[in-house]
């Protein structure tokens, strides 16, 4: 997503090259992003909810009038955010940071997901999170898979792996092992080929 400068290969987004692309030149693209470090990656704790709702996309027409943010829409947005995601919240204008971890990832997942990507990069998106949270996630999750977008999930979890992807891609140090269908291959295969150890006739 444009974070750290590519050392070598080329990047492609839906048809246009991104290698050298900045982060919000791909957003703009298409791409949404649920970080793995959701306190330094992807939230400002100390603003509201209703601004990290429209965190990097405040030029968004929905969301300004000319050089001026629209207060009423972004207070409309964040109240519909609140309601569809089921964050737990007084309301739009608390402080962030008094959330609950799940409700800190639910509030990152309603603003990639409201974005409507083209494409969305869920890294540990469930990772320290309890059940009725990761279950949550999880649906939304597939619901854009459902809905046509490209989701690629990066997660140390082989459950949640098995329980949602179509095709497995299994990296060591770097490099690719081996992409998989999830049907045709076993939990007990991935936790090998994570450890280095090339499959059977591979």
């Amino acid at each position: 997503i444009g974070v750290r400068p590519s050392t070598a290969g080329r990047i492609w987004f839906n048809g246009v090259e991104t290698t050298h692309a900045t982060p919000g030149q791909i957003m703009k693209m298409g791409m949404g992003y649920i970080p793995q470090d959701r306190i330094n990656e992807g939230l400002v704790p100390d603003f509201t909810i209703e601004e990290n709702l429209v965190l990097g996309v405040e030029e968004d027409l929905r969301f300004s009038k000319g050089a001026f943010m629209d207060s009423r829409a972004v207070r409309a947005f964040a109240e519909e955010c609140i309601r569809a995601f089921d964050i737990a919240t007084p309301g739009p204008d608390q402080i962030t940071r008094l959330l609950s971890g799940g409700n800190l990832q639910k509030v990152i997942i309603a603003r990639e997901l409201s974005m409507q990507p083209r494409c969305l990069i869920a890294n540990q998106p469930t990772r320290g999170l309890d059940v009725g949270a990761i279950e949550y996630i999880h649906c939304q999750i597939v619901a854009q898979r459902d809905r046509g977008a490209g989701v690629l999930l990066i997660s140390e979890d082989l459950e949640e792996i098995f329980n949602l992807s179509d095709r497995i891609a299994v990296m060591f140090k770097g490099q690719i092992m081996g992409i998989f269908d999830v049907k045709q291959i076993s939990l007990e295969e991935v936790g090998l080929l994570m450890a280095g150890v090339q499959r059977e006739g591979a």
